[in-house]
């Protein structure tokens, strides 16, 4: 089994306990932190999410993360890995994807716990038994934080597999979504630079 606490300078990506469930349904309640969501998410919405991620850990050994500051214990998200569970053209496929307090936006704290995640997805989830080839990412068209952010994460981006999400109606605001792809190789030769 994987380890499933990770630890960076300024952070600590591990599993969900109780006292994450109040923060992490305010941060689902916000408007500004949903924008790019069919919806904010009501605090059982938000439960059963926990609940969902925290059934994935115990099966998958692998899920999104409850994202916590080193030095304050204080809840700030999530960030992590998800097998997407609608039908797309790249799917089969493990995505890397995350979600913050507005508070903690603009300090490189999603760009610091993303990158464990990708380390994370790339070394110890193989040493569990999944060999990760890629990790993708994915958002509406208009979310220029999060395509910044996988830009930063090196991941690419073809034009022609930007896709339409199949859990959106026809129309729908969000329905146009970009595709990022991080590949094993480019991963590893990105981290030789560094």
């Amino acid at each position: 089994m994987v380890d499933s606490r990770l630890i960076t300078p300024r952070l600590i990506l591990r599993r969900w306990c109780d006292r994450d469930r109040i923060p992490f349904a305010q941060l689902n309640a916000d408007v500004s932190v949903m924008e790019h969501f069919p919806a904010p998410l009501t605090p059982a919405e938000s439960n059963a999410l926990v609940d969902r991620i925290e059934q994935k850990f115990a099966t998958q050994g692998f899920g999104f993360f409850a994202l916590e500051h080193r030095d304050t214990q204080e809840f700030l998200g999530c960030v992590g890995l998800n097998q997407p569970s609608f039908e797309a053209p790249f799917t089969p496929a493990i995505e890397i994807g995350w979600r913050l307090a507005q508070r903690f936006w603009g300090q490189g704290y999603a760009s610091e716990a993303a990158r464990e995640a990708l380390r994370f997805g790339f070394e110890e989830i193989e040493r569990g038994g999944l060999e990760l080839e890629e990790i993708v990412s994915f958002t509406a068209m208009g979310n220029g934080r999060s395509i910044a952010l996988m830009q930063r994460l090196g991941m690419t981006r073809n034009l022609a597999e930007d896709f339409d999400h199949p859990a959106l109606p026809p129309g729908h605001r969000l329905q146009r979504h970009v595709l990022y792809r991080l590949s094993r190789e480019r991963w590893l030769q990105q981290k030789s630079l560094r």
